[in-house]
């Protein structure tokens, strides 16, 4: 998926479908809510006036209306936000996710966004980004039949007043975040017939090598000789050979005092036996996810070694 920032008139991007948060109760007697209800020919004034669409959190209005000037877009997405006072920067990957679902069912292939939300131009990028690329994720790699097809391919997030660098960051960054989530969601969701111990470490090591980080993976046998009997006494208990994956960062140049360390530790057993014959047989598919803390950590390294590519100082002196 491509994403684009844009500074001036959003109305004006080259998209199929607009789309803009709109607060509870909200009306369109000035702004950009205004623009659009002129653009619509008045359709966006008569739904809020008809009760169709509150602005409720979370609820969503489809427009459609004839191309016309310079408007491109021939569709009006409504995202509802609830109240004004409420809405932060953190609600942006919100509106943006949702948005991003809407159009996506409906099969349109490219949007622009806008969050209306007052804040640092390269947070609100980020968060908006975030959530369209974590609400395309999809739990069908599995899937032979009914597989949803349908995909985004240009997204337009449109602040105004930003200036390009800041659009440009929060987008690079967005995206890190965004792609590390999904990272993370798809190791946490493959089954524990495939994801053994040892495709988990395949899988970290590949990550690794792409985005630059360091990693070593300790065998039973390494972990004897460290005295890891713990950990061993569990998996002594399958088949499968245990695997212990240290994965670093190391930044440029260090932000605290001589030998600072930040570790993170994530459970990475791939499939929980611990009660098996007391636990009911409906659970026994969500034991998979018992290795989601050590793919949270994965996922996290995988986002830090990314935005550190392009924006070193997000590492090693973070706003």
């Amino acid at each position: 998926m491509k994403t684009q920032g844009i500074s001036g008139n959003f109305t004006e991007a080259n998209v199929e479908a607009l789309a803009v948060a709109v607060f509870k109760n909200e009306k369109p007697t000035s702004g950009v809510l205004k623009d659009l209800d002129r653009i619509t020919g008045g359709i966006l004034a008569a739904t809020l006036k008809a009760g169709e669409f509150k602005g409720d959190s979370g609820e969503t209005a489809l427009i459609r209306f004839a191309r016309k000037g310079k408007v491109k877009a021939t569709r009006l997405v409504l995202v509802g936000m609830g109240e004004r006072e409420e809405y932060k920067a953190s609600a942006v990957s919100i509106v943006a996710g949702t948005a991003a679902r809407t159009v996506r069912q409906l099969n349109i292939k490219t949007f622009a966004l806008l969050p209306r939300c007052d804040g640092y131009s390269v947070e609100i990028a980020q968060n908006a980004t975030q959530g369209v690329i974590t609400s395309l994720f999809e739990l069908d790699k599995y899937k032979t039949k009914e597989k949803n097809d349908r995909s985004i391919n240009t997204f337009v997030i449109g602040i105004d007043g930003a200036s390009p660098a800041d659009l440009k960051e929060g987008i690079a960054r967005g995206t890190a975040i965004g792609d590390s989530m999904n990272f993370t969601r798809d190791l946490a969701n493959e089954p524990p017939n495939i994801l053994t111990p040892t495709e988990m470490a395949k899988r970290a090591q590949a990550m690794a090598k792409e985005v630059g980080l360091k990693i070593e993976v300790l065998d039973e046998a390494r972990m004897e000789k460290l005295g890891m009997g713990s950990l061993l006494s569990v998996s002594k208990g399958s088949a499968e050979p245990a695997k212990l994956i240290i994965v670093r960062y190391d930044p440029p140049k260090s932000t605290g005092e001589k030998g600072e360390l930040l570790a993170l530790v994530g459970k990475g057993i791939t499939f929980d036996t611990g009660g098996i014959s007391i636990k009911p047989a409906e659970g026994m598919d969500a034991m998979k996810y018992d290795m989601s803390g050590g793919a949270t950590v994965l996922g996290t390294m995988r986002a830090i070694a990314l935005t550190n590519q392009q924006y070193p100082s997000w590492v090693s002196s973070p706003r």
